[in-house]
């Protein structure tokens, strides 16, 4: 056994700092083949609830897509047009191609943080690499699906993004479930690097099962005045969620945001966060969070800024919205200067539906219910995501219609 394997190893036992823990040992590991194939050929079920996450199956208008069904990869490529702009590689397949891959490979998120982080170590089950090369501004998106099809499963990713000095590009990227999924857990270790003068924006769509687990674990290094901009929407009830994703702004003039839209609804466990180290002269940072919280859910909104740098700025903003006497919110902002001239602030607010404005809509003609909706609606608006327009009205509507029969 290798030393990183025996470090995990050591590690497959160690709860999560943070969130439920989980006995990993109740899933299961084996699953089924899938033939590497089109999206549009996957079985109608599939196809549905892949563009339930913001994945369009014609791939018209993506740049290149991958698509992982448990532990099968059945689609990896760049459309005509984008070759020698981008690669999309199983992650395995990219540390076979290139030896520099390791360079890069469990560099920033450590191994043995705690069971989920050793899973993926130990019980790897492929996962993408993108990489965008160097002065290459990709104008559509790439896209990327990791799909469970089978009950009580065990997926666990790791993923790698690269993009390559004064490279932009924006990628979607959608998990979710089978429609006969009941439970499972999905782990995904992300790396992401985003070089100098280099911007991606990182969107990530979640659309899973009442009694599903999932447990992201993400880290990204910024360069000299590269831009990380990570949309996060879990709009669909999940057993238990657990992600603290962290961005180091080491470069100089290096900038950060984190947009969170979670929702919770019966018993759902979410505990969610973001943090933010700034090391570079000039570096910025943001975290802002949306929760909403009904039936029983219970809603962790964490947010860590640290500054390192006396010539740094940060801001945290958290809003709840509570639809329920059971349920609550919780936010926990953290703010730890250690520089200074650093500059940190934090603002948080969690409460109801204003009855003024339910009684305003009704006045012009809504119902109670369809106010309710609206302002819920409104709550939820992916305009605090930041996307260019076009992108914007294409995750809007994937959101909307994820909304259907919820509100």
């Amino acid at each position: 056994m290798s030393k990183g394997k025996k470090t995990a190893a050591d590690a497959i036992g160690k709860p999560a700092a943070f969130g439920p823990d989980l006995d990993i040992g109740v899933f299961e590991r084996e699953a089924a083949s899938w033939a590497p194939c089109s999206i549009s050929a996957l079985p109608k079920e599939v196809v549905q609830r892949a563009l339930s996450v913001g994945i369009n199956a014609d791939e018209k208008g993506r740049a290149g897509t991958y698509f992982q069904i448990d532990r099968s990869v059945v689609l990896q490529a760049i459309r005509d047009g984008f070759a020698g702009k981008a690669e999309i590689l199983t992650t395995k397949d990219a540390l076979e191609k290139y030896d520099w891959v390791r360079e890069y490979w469990w560099k920033i998120v450590d191994a043995n943080t705690d069971k989920f982080t050793a899973l993926a170590k130990l019980k790897w089950d492929q996962g993408y690499f993108i990489r965008v090369l160097e002065g290459q501004k990709i104008t559509v998106p790439l896209q990327a699906c990791l799909f469970i099809s089978q009950d009580n499963f065990n997926q666990n990713v790791h993923n790698l993004v690269i993009a390559e000095p004064g490279s932009e590009v924006q990628i979607i990227t959608g998990c979710t479930v089978h429609p006969n999924v009941r439970s499972g857990l999905h782990v995904g270790v992300s790396e992401f690097y985003v070089k100098k003068n280099a911007k991606l924006t990182y969107t990530m769509i979640h659309n899973w099962a009442q009694n599903f687990n999932v447990r992201p674990r993400a880290a990204a290094t910024l360069d000299d005045g590269a831009t990380f901009v990570s949309n996060y929407a879990c709009l669909k009830p999940v057993k238990s969620l657990q992600m603290y994703p962290v961005a180091y702004c080491r470069g100089t003039n290096s900038r950060v945001r984190f947009n969170n839209i979670v929702y919770g609804a019966e018993n759902s466990r979410l505990d969610i966060g973001s943090k933010v180290v700034l090391q570079g002269k000039g570096s910025r940072g943001e975290v802002i969070t949306r929760a909403i919280a009904s039936d029983n859910a219970e809603i962790n909104a964490r947010g860590f800024l640290l500054g390192e740098h006396e010539d740094s700025r940060a801001h945290l903003e958290c809003r709840g919205l509570l639809l329920s006497d059971k349920a609550s919110i919780h936010s926990i902002p953290e703010l730890v200067g250690r520089a200074k001239g650093t500059e940190l602030s934090h603002e948080a607010a969690v409460g109801r539906i204003a009855e003024e404005q339910i009684r305003y809509l009704m006045a012009r003609g809504f119902s109670a219910s369809e106010a309710e909706s609206l302002i819920i609606r409104g709550f939820m608006d992916v305009s605090v995501f930041g996307l260019p327009e076009a992108l914007k009205e294409d995750i809007k509507r994937m959101v909307d219609a994820t909304l259907v029969g919820v509100f």
